[in-house]
C-alpha cells in the first residue's frame, strides 16, 4: 500500500498482498504502518498546556494511503494523548465513531466494516471541535483482523488476592504498553467486570480478557490503602497467560472509613460512560467503603442492584443528591430514595438553603468544587468572595456544613487556594467540614474514590457502616481528606480532628503529626496552620518520603496565645504518573502549567484558650472587640494588640461592611498604633478587597 499522507505525516511504501488479502482467516495478525507518526492537533485557538509546543498542526488531520477493498471487517489502530474534548475518526466519509475523552495515553483499536476500504487511495480523517484542547494523535496501523479478534491475539487470566490472606478481592487491573499507553482489552463489562482501554474491575480478583500480540505491563491495585503489584507480560498469538498477583493494605486507617461523597452514573445523570452495575464493581475495585450516589437533581438509591450485585457487602451505599443550580452545586444526604425531590430552580443562595432545609434536619450539605465555573456561576469568584475572610460580598449566607478541599475529578492549578478558602470560612465562623470527593462520571477516566474522606466510625464491616454515625462524625469534622496522602493530628495525646480541646492553664499543647500513604505514592512537605495562618513547615525526606504506611510522624510543640485557635495539618507531594492510577489535570486550568500534585489533610482541631463557652472563631472575636470599642479606632487597635492576623482581618472586614473601615483615618489608626500583625492584617485585608472592585469592574459591560 502506498500512503500519501496530507498535513505533516511522512510518506511511507507499504504493499498489500493479493486481492484476497482481507477476507482470509489469518490466525496471526498482519500489522501494516499508514502512519507512524504522532501528531500534535488543536481544537480552539489557544494553547491548553505549555508541555505542547506553541503552533500546532491544527485542528484536523488527514491520512492518504493506498489500499485494496476489505470484504471483511478489519482494524484500525491509533495512539492518543490528552484528549480531553471531542475527536471524530472518519474513514473515507464513514464515521467510526469518537476518541475517548482522557488525558491518559492510550492505544485503541477501532473495526472497520467490509467494504469501507477502497481500492486506491482512501481518506482518514481525525477532526477536533470545542474549547482549548492540545492533543496528540497517530502511529497508525491497519490490522488484518476484526477488533474482535485483534484483541483476542492471546487471553490473559488475572487473579488477585490478599498477600496476606491469600484471598481473592476486588480490584483494578491496568494493562499498558510497551510505549506507555492504556492498552485495549478484548473484554465486555458485565456484573463482574467493568472494562474501559487498559483498565479491568473485578468484582471478584478475578478477569479473564484477550490482548493484542505485544508486550505489556499488568498492574493490580485497589485503590489508596492498598500496594500495586505488577507482571511482565510477553503476549504471543494464541497464547493463555495466567498472572496472580498480589497486594497487601499498606496504609494503616483502622477506625475511619473511606467515603467518597460525590459519585455519578451515565445511567441517571445522563453523562460520564460509567453504568450503574459498573459502578458497583469500581466502588469495591477502589476500596470505597461510604459511597454517596449524587447523581444531578435525583435520589438514587443503589442499594437494590446492590443486593444483586457480587460486589454486596463490600460497602454501605448512601442515597444523596447533587442538588445542581444555576448558584452553585450541593450534595445533599442522607436522604430517602421515595421522597419528593430537592427544588433547585432557587435563584440566589437564600432560596437553595430554603429547599434544601426542607428535605429535613441534619443533612450534610456540601459545596462542590467552590473555585469551579458552572452555567456562568463561580461560588468562590473574586468578584464576590475574599477568601482571607471567608466573605460574601452580596451578603449571601452559606448554609453548608462542608465543602470539597480536593476534587479529583476538577483539581485546582494551585493545590493550596481551597485549602486557603476552607481556613478562610473557619476563620469567619463557619463550621465548614473539609471533604475529598472524585466527581467521578466515570469507569477509568476520573478514579472514583481517588480523593477521599476518611470518616472517624467503627469500620468492622463495610457492609453495614452505621450511616447516622459516619453522618454525626461528618458533620462534627472527624475527617481526613485524601487525595493519595493522608495526614494526622493529635493533640495531647488523645485529640484529633472535630474535637474541642480545652487547654485550662497550658500555654503549650504537644501535637503528633503524621502523614501517610502507599509505597507508590510520595509526601514532600507537612504543614500546619493556626487560625489559617502557617506555623510550622516541614520537609520529607527520603526513605521516608516513598514508603509505604507511616512516610512521616514528629512531635511538635506549639505555643498557645490567650485566646482561641484552630488547628489544622496538611501534606503535599508530587503527582501519581503511573497508569495504574495517574493523578489528574486540571477541568478548568488557571494556567497552562501543570506540576501534579497529591494532597492530605485534617479537619480542624479547636483549641479553647481563654476558658470562655468552648471555641470562639476570629470573627466572633473582632465582633466583641467592634462593639466594646464603641467606634474608637485608637482602642479598637490598641485591644487587637492582644489578637492574631486571622482577628484583625475578621474585623476589618466588618468595619468594612459597616462602612467604617475607609471613613476617616480608620485605617491609618489599625496600621499605626495596632500591632504589626494587626498592620498586615488590615493591609492584606484592603488589598484583596481592592482586587475584588477590580474584578467586578473588569466584568461589568
Amino acid at each position: 500500500m502506498k500512503l500519501h499522507l496530507i498535513r505533516t505525516a511522512c510518506p511511507t511504501a507499504l504493499l498489500f498482498a493479493l486481492a484476497g488479502f482481507w477476507s482470509r482467516a489469518a490466525t496471526i495478525a498482519e500489522e501494516r504502518v499508514i502512519d507512524g507518526r504522532m501528531h500534535h492537533l488543536r481544537s480552539g485557538e489557544q494553547r491548553e498546556w505549555s508541555e505542547f509546543p506553541a503552533e500546532s498542526e491544527g485542528g484536523t488531520l488527514r491520512v492518504a494511503f493506498s489500499a485494496e477493498a476489505n470484504a471483511a471487517a478489519v482494524t484500525l489502530r491509533l495512539r492518543q494523548r490528552d484528549v480531553k474534548q471531542s475527536w471524530r475518526l472518519r474513514l473515507n466519509d464513514r464515521d467510526l465513531g469518537l476518541l475517548p475523552n482522557d488525558e491518559n495515553p492510550m492505544t485503541t483499536f477501532w473495526e472497520i466494516p467490509p467494504a469501507t476500504l477502497r481500492k486506491g487511495e482512501n481518506m482518514l480523517v481525525v477532526t477536533g471541535s470545542g474549547p482549548a484542547d492540545d492533543v496528540e494523535i497517530g502511529d497508525l496501523r491497519l490490522v488484518d483482523l476484526p477488533r474482535k479478534r485483534a484483541l483476542h491475539a492471546a487471553t490473559v487470566k488475572v487473579r488477585v488476592v490478599d498477600a496476606d490472606t491469600g484471598q481473592p478481592m476486588p480490584a483494578r487491573v491496568t494493562v499498558v504498553d510497551q510505549q506507555g499507553s492504556l492498552c485495549s482489552v478484548g473484554a465486555e463489562s458485565n456484573a463482574r467486570l467493568a472494562v474501559r482501554p487498559g483498565v479491568v474491575y473485578t468484582a471478584d480478583g478475578q478477569a479473564e480478557f484477550g490482548v493484542p500480540e505485544g508486550a505489556y505491563t499488568v498492574y493490580a491495585g485497589r485503590g489508596f490503602e492498598y500496594s500495586i503489584d505488577s507482571r511482565h507480560l510477553d503476549a504471543t498469538p494464541g497464547a493463555i497467560h495466567q498472572l496472580d498477583l498480589a497486594i497487601r493494605r499498606e496504609v494503616p486507617l483502622d477506625g475511619y472509613v473511606s467515603c467518597d461523597t460525590h459519585v455519578h452514573t451515565l445511567t441517571y445523570s445522563g453523562h460520564g460512560d460509567c453504568s450503574l452495575a459498573e459502578r458497583l464493581v469500581t466502588l469495591a475495585g477502589e476500596g470505597i467503603e461510604l459511597p454517596i450516589a449524587t447523581d444531578h437533581n435525583v435520589a438514587i438509591d443503589y442499594l437494590p442492584a446492590l443486593r444483586e450485585s457480587p460486589v454486596l457487602g463490600r460497602f454501605t451505599p448512601v442515597v444523596g443528591n447533587e442538588v445542581t443550580t444555576r448558584v452553585g452545586h450541593f450534595n445533599v444526604c442522607p436522604l430517602d430514595a421515595t421522597d419528593p425531590a430537592i427544588d433547585h430552580q432557587g435563584g440566589d443562595w437564600s432560596q437553595v438553603f430554603a429547599a434544601i432545609r426542607r428535605a429535613g434536619p441534619r443533612r450534610v450539605i456540601v459545596l462542590n468544587h467552590p473555585r469551579d465555573l458552572h452555567a456562568g456561576f463561580r461560588p468562590f469568584d473574586p468578584r464576590r468572595h475574599i477568601a482571607m475572610t471567608g466573605e460574601n460580598l452580596a451578603g449571601w449566607r452559606l448554609e453548608a456544613n462542608a465543602m470539597e478541599l480536593v476534587n479529583s475529578g476538577a483539581v485546582q492549578s494551585d493545590a493550596w487556594r481551597i485549602v486557603h478558602d476552607w481556613l478562610g470560612l473557619l476563620n469567619a465562623g463557619l463550621r465548614i467540614t473539609p471533604v475529598g470527593s472524585s466527581d467521578s462520571h466515570d469507569v477509568a477516566r476520573s478514579i472514583v474514590g481517588q480523593a477521599r474522606t476518611y470518616i472517624r466510625c467503627r469500620d468492622e464491616n463495610p457492609g453495614q457502616i452505621d450511616v447516622a454515625e459516619a453522618v454525626k462524625s461528618l458533620l462534627a469534622g472527624q475527617v481526613l481528606v485524601s487525595y493519595g496522602l493522608a495526614a494526622e493530628l493529635t493533640v495531647d495525646g488523645m485529640y484529633g480532628p472535630g474535637d474541642v480541646v480545652a487547654a485550662g492553664d497550658q500555654r503549650e499543647l504537644k501535637l503528633r503529626v503524621r502523614v501517610l500513604g502507599p509505597s507508590w505514592s510520595a509526601a514532600d512537605e507537612v504543614v500546619l496552620f493556626m487560625n489559617g495562618a502557617e506555623i510550622r513547615r516541614a520537609k520529607i525526606e527520603p526513605p521516608g518520603r516513598m514508603q509505604g504506611g507511616v512516610k512521616f510522624e514528629a512531635d511538635w510543640r506549639i505555643a498557645l496565645p490567650s485566646h482561641d485557635v484552630s488547628l489544622a495539618v496538611v501534606a503535599v507531594g508530587p503527582g501519581v504518573a503511573g497508569r495504574f492510577w495517574p493523578t489528574a489535570k486540571p477541568y478548568q486550568p488557571d494556567s497552562p502549567d501543570w506540576h501534579p500534585y497529591t494532597l492530605g489533610a485534617t479537619g480542624a482541631v479547636s483549641i479553647d484558650c481563654d476558658g470562655h463557652r468552648g471555641y470562639n472563631s476570629p470573627r466572633e472575636y473582632a465582633l466583641k472587640l467592634i462593639d466594646e470599642s464603641q467606634g474608637d479606632a485608637s482602642v479598637l487597635a490598641t485591644r487587637l494588640r492582644e489578637f492574631d492576623e486571622a482577628t484583625a482581618a475578621q474585623a476589618a472586614a466588618e468595619l468594612r461592611r459597616r462602612g467604617e473601615l475607609l471613613a476617616g483615618d480608620t485605617v491609618a489608626t489599625l496600621v499605626k498604633q495596632g500591632s504589626p500583625a494587626t498592620a498586615a492584617a488590615v493591609r492584606r485585608y484592603i488589598d484583596a478587597w481592592k482586587a475584588s472592585e477590580a474584578a467586578r469592574a473588569a466584568s461589568s459591560p
